[in-house]
């Protein structure tokens, strides 16, 4: 499934999940997304700063930073076409290959 963005980012509002549950919506959310496509995180948990940008260096991803212009926290990243695959419920560990 492939989701079509056209441009616009695609929204995952984590609300006040946990990091690790984030993490593994988000990695969930890019496998459908083709590369180049923007995604808008809005996470409170206060690691998200940091997990989030952590992540991305793992697997590939581009961290595109925080948003300035949200009421809650929010944080961009590009969806890269090279990107590592990880783990199904550990998405901060490479997967099996």
């Amino acid at each position: 499934m492939n989701h079509d963005t056209a441009g616009e980012p695609v929204v995952l509002d984590g609300g006040d999940r946990r990091c690790v549950q984030l993490l593994i919506e988000l990695r969930r959310l890019v496998g459908d997304l083709a590369p180049g496509s923007v995604v808008h995180l809005i996470a409170t948990d206060p690691a998200a700063p940091i997990d989030l940008p952590a992540w991305c260096h793992l697997t590939g991803h581009t961290y595109l930073g925080p948003l300035p212009a949200s009421d809650r926290p929010a944080y961009a990243l590009r969806v890269e076409p090279a990107a590592l695959p990880t783990r199904d419920q550990a998405p901060w560990h490479p997967a099996d290959r």
